[in-house]
């Protein structure tokens, strides 16, 4: 998404006041573009750009761009991956687009199957196949054309199938909507979601009960947390996206977290540069980068591990206020305290890598 919105900045930059002006009163949906939501730290022509990816058709057009030009690049996916396999439970990888994962989570004993965020449906449907299994649902973490762009293609495929996700947020195809800490099933595999905006306003993640296999529950974060990171704050504010990262951190410590996108490379080198001394993040780091150098997938990491280097779980951490040289005010409430303090670490986030 980062290079889209590059894109669509540029255009922006490139036309003229009452060129854009007039483009905006003409596109649907774009009286109603995000400006108090989104975060402080995102520039004026990058809420248009993202404006215009969000509600308008040339986000799609783009998105159908970038998946043609993935396909050729990655014929084999971007990353090599390998299912995890539990009592009656699989878990099944799939590499998509640039850097994005898609999920299957298949009962093994009725072969029944459920997608997460598939944005590429050749590619889910591949994964299908193989593994001799039958769509039964997809699960929606957002709108966002990279998570959401395979569901249409899929639900022609599947007509009985069902989409979950937020009604708050456009899911295309959506078919039931969730509320936080709804619960729903297919098949042995429970699931609850949380609801966790911030990334955008009706984000959702999908919690796998690890009673469905008999193994650790599976955090499927979409783009609120990634492997030593977290997502941009588009339609939210620093407090919303703490309340919603407060929700993953009272998960098990044993909980599997598996991200919508193959960033660990990136998000271990800012948390080096935000918390120099940090000795966890300094083995999860070398052994990120033997992955990469395969061309190896990074996940699923522990929310356990997560908690210990992290930056954007360690809000409360004095280490990470030190390294950033804040200090509470005297009066000031300690969720305040602490969202300034995920304020600056998305801000320099932002600077870093833009990601």
């Amino acid at each position: 998404m980062p290079a889209l919105l590059m894109f669509l900045a540029a255009a922006v930059v490139c036309c003229s006041c009452c060129g854009l002006a007039l483009l905006l009163r003409r596109l649907p949906g774009c009286s109603c573009l995000p400006r108090t939501l989104m975060a402080r730290t995102e520039k004026p022509f990058f809420r248009i750009a993202y404006g215009l990816y969000t509600r308008t058709r040339l986000g799609y057009l783009f998105y159908k761009r970038q998946l043609k030009k993935a396909r050729e690049r990655y014929p084999q996916g971007h990353s090599s991956t390998q299912a995890i396999v539990f009592s009656g439970v699989k878990v099944v990888p799939i590499p998509v687009l640039s850097d994005n994962y898609s999920y299957l989570i298949i009962d093994t004993t009725s072969n029944l199957a459920v997608a997460v965020d598939p944005s590429d449906p050749i590619a889910v449907q591949n994964y299908l196949e193989r593994e001799g299994a039958m769509l039964e649902a997809i699960l929606c973490t957002h709108k966002h054309w990279d998570h959401s762009g395979g569901n249409k293609a899929l639900k022609k495929l599947y007509r009985t199938c069902r989409v979950y996700g937020n009604a708050c947020d456009d899911i295309p195809e959506l078919t039931h909507s969730l509320s936080d800490r709804d619960q729903l099933a297919v098949g042995r595999l429970q699931f609850q979601a949380f609801f966790t905006p911030g990334h955008t306003v009706g984000h959702m993640i999908y919690v796998l009960d690890g009673k469905s296999g008999d193994g650790p529950d599976c955090l499927f974060s979409g783009d609120l947390l990634f492997l030593a990171g977290c997502g941009r704050m588009f339609e939210g504010s620093a407090g919303t996206m703490l309340a919603s990262l407060d929700t993953v951190a009272s998960l098990n410590d044993s909980t599997l977290l598996w991200p919508g996108h193959e960033y660990a490379a990136d998000n271990l080198m800012f948390a080096a540069v935000v918390e120099p001394d940090n000795a966890v993040r300094d083995k999860k780091f070398q052994w990120v980068v033997q992955q990469r150098l395969e061309k190896k997938c990074t996940c699923p990491s522990t929310l356990g591990e997560e908690k210990e280097y992290n930056p954007f779980l360690r809000t409360h951490c004095r280490d990470l206020h030190v390294a950033l040289d804040l200090q509470r005010g005297a009066a000031e409430e300690w969720s305040h305290f602490r969202s300034r303090v995920l304020e600056e670490v998305r801000r320099r986030k932002d600077l870093f890598k833009g990601r």
